[in-house]
Formats: structure tokens, C-alpha cells, sequence
């Protein structure tokens, strides 16, 4: 069955088929319809809906949620997500399994309700103390808004780790065309760590917190064990890579507007290809170096350099590396992207 919706709500739509137990939020633009469809879809369901007072609230009742072994999630923009920070560290030290989405918008501070991917290194780098990871995974389409949170709730309760769906408020606004799922996903087994005040559950203990320098440095050992597991879950997309001299690299938004520029230089007859990465938080560092290896690279983002800060960290060749960015709401526009890229090949079909 095909569904068409706008951005905001094929997260719900999504988190639904995932089984989501949950919803704790504050709204806020361009973020609240996906608040709006949870009040909407969970009270029928038998599921919870519950306004928060504040965005950190919301965080710290996902903590509690979690702790219950139920599936949580939460939404917020901007100035939430900041508030959000230290409960998030908070589930990734407990080691609790909790979906957030964030539909960016411009910064710093309060900035303005434009998109923008300004929040990519409070996310990916993990905007919380101690040393913890999130998992992040990065939409480029309404579908994908979908299918990606049920894949968060999937890889969340599969590592218990807090993971974030990174979308702007270009998705999170646009309406397109999905297949809706078709079925919904299986309840995991958590009695062998939740807390349900039951027989089975009774000797399981959630906490993050040890008073001893060992203890709780081997909890952080034992925490970057599972970061290195996760590694295996990296994912990325490559549009006509095989054969490119250029590669133009960027995610959700970026990525499309990269797309139809790779097209444009195709036509011209400059051998262009996309690099997309899904999951940023693991980051498909092998199959960047193995598409890009020798190339020419232009990322484009909607912020000041953070995706592409990242790019050249996981790169082998670091020198080749060139930047096409808006930033305070505004879009990366295609005919900059293939101006880049005629500029870096000089041209040459």
C-alpha cells in the first residue's frame, strides 16, 4: 500500500511498525507534526503519548521508559535537541535503547525554523559528556524517513545505544510518495537486563555510575567494545561511482541536490558520481576510500564544514577535498556544484 504523506509523519508511520512503545516530546517547528501524529496514532493503538514540560524531560522519561525494556522514542529540532544532551548521554552510559529524531534547523542559538545540518557534530560526535557513541542514521528521501526509524529501533535495541534520526526540515516537511510496511516488528526480549518489577527482572540493575576509577573505567572499556561492533552496521549509497573522476559526497538534503548535479556533469560529459553516506554514526569509511581513491572529492552540506571536517578524517588522500556550503536556512544550489566540479576537472569531458 502506497501513502502520501509528508516527511514528519512517515517517521511515525515508520516508528509504529517498529512497535513503538512510547513517545515523549515538546514540539517544536519543524518538528511538531511528528508530535502531532504520535498524539494521533499511539492513544489508538493503546500506546503512550506524553506532552513533556520540557525537552529534557522528554529525555529523562525515555530513561525511565527504556529502563522498563519498553520501545521509546522522541523528536525535537535545534534548541531541543541541545537540551536533550546530557540525557542522552545518560542512555548511551546506562546502555538503554531510545530513538530521536532530529529535523535540523538553523543555528547557532535559537537561529531561525530554515533548514539547516548544523546539529551534524552534536550528533555524530556526541553532544553529551563522557565518551560515548550514537548511532545516526541520515534520510535522503520520505521513504527513508520510514524505513530508517524502524531500522533506529533495530540497531537501538540490537546494541542499546540511543540512536538519532538526522533529517533536516527539508524532509521533515516535504511530502512524497511511500510503501507503507508490511508488517509490524517483533517485540524483543529485554528480561535479561530491563527493570519490570517482576520475578525474572528482579536482580537486574540499570545504572552508569561507578565510584571506583576501575570499575567505571572498565565500563568505558567495555562500552568501546561495542562502539567497535558497531562498526559492521555502517551504510552507504554510490550513484555512478564505478567509472567517475569526481565524486560529489553529502547526506540527506545535500545528497539530493548532489544527485541531480551528477546528472548535469554526466550530461556535459564530465565523469561525476555521488557518494551518500546512511549511517553517519557508524561512517562508511571503507567504502568512501575504495569509491574515491585518486578523485577529486566536493562535499556539499547545509552547515560550516562539519560533514566535510568528517570526510577528510576518514580519508586516505586528505588534499583533494573541496566545499560547496549554505549555511542559516539556505540550500547548496546545483548549478554551484557543477561550477565546482568543471572548476576541479577544469572542465574536461
Amino acid at each position: 500500500m502506497r501513502k502520501f504523506v509528508r516527511g514528519n509523519e512517515a517517521v511515525m508511520i515508520g516508528a509504529v511498525y517498529a512497535g513503538v512503545d512510547a513517545y515523549f516530546g515538546y514540539p517544536i517547528t519543524p518538528a511538531s507534526e511528528i508530535a502531532h501524529t504520535a498524539s494521533e496514532y499511539l492513544p489508538c493503538l493503546g500506546k503512550e503519548f506524553l506532552q513533556a514540560e520540557c525537552e529534557t524531560g522528554s529525555a529523562n522519561m525515555m530513561f525511565g521508559a527504556a529502563s522498563a525494556g519498553k520501545k521509546v522514542m522522541s523528536a525535537s529540532s535545534g534548541p531541543g535537541m541541545s537540551l536533550m544532551q546530557e540525557g542522552l548521554s545518560y542512555l548511551a552510559g546506562a546502555q538503554l535503547p531510545a530513538v530521536v529524531v532530529d529535523i535540523m534547523r538553523a543555528g547557532p542559538g535559537l537561529g531561525n525554523i530554515w533548514p539547516e545540518q548544523g546539529d551534524y557534530n552534536q550528533a555524530v560526535k556526541g553532544g553529551g559528556h563522557g565518551n560515548y557513541k550514537n548511532i545516526v542514521l541520515a534520510p535522503a528521501s520520505v521513504q527513508e524517513m520510514c524505513d530508517l526509524t524502524i531500522l533506529a529501533f533495530e540497531l537501538s535495541f540490537k546494541y542499546r545505544n540511543p540512536a538519532i534520526i538526522l533529517a533536516d526540515g527539508v524532509l521533515g516537511q516535504m511530502m512524497e510518495s511511500i510503501v507503507i510496511p508490511e508488517k509490524v516488528s517483533d517485540l524483543p526480549e529485554t528480561d535479561d537486563w530491563s527493570v519490570k518489577g517482576n520475578l525474572n527482572t528482579k536482580n537486574n540493575l540499570i545504572c552508569s555510575i561507578y565510584m571506583d576509577v576501575e570499575g567505571q573505567e572498565r565500563h568505558n572499556i567495555l562500552l568501546n567494545k561495542k562502539y567497535e561492533e558497531m562498526e559492521r552496521e555502517a551504510k552507504s549509497e554510490s550513484y555512478l561511482t564505478d567509472d567517475a573522476d569526481i565524486i560529489l559526497t553529502g547526506y540527506g538534503t545535500s545528497a539530493r541536490i548532489a544527485r541531480s548535479a551528477v546528472d548535469i556533469l554526466r550530461e556535459k560529459g564530465i565523469k561525476a558520481g555521488l557518494f551518500r553516506p546512511i549511517t553517519l554514526s557508524p561512517f562508511p569509511t571503507e567504502k568512501l576510500n575504495a569509491c574515491s581513491s585518486g578523485k577529486k572529492i566536493i562535499v556539499t552540506e547545509m552547515s560550516n564544514g562539519q560533514y566535510r571536517d568528517d570526510v577528510i578524517l576518514h580519508l586516505e588522500n586528505k588534499e583533494s577535498v573541496t566545499l560547496v556550503n549554505r549555511m542559516g536556512g539556505n540550500l547548496p544550489k546545483v548549478s554551484a556544484l557543477v561550477e565546482a566540479a568543471e572548476k576541479a576537472t577544469e572542465g574536461k569531458a
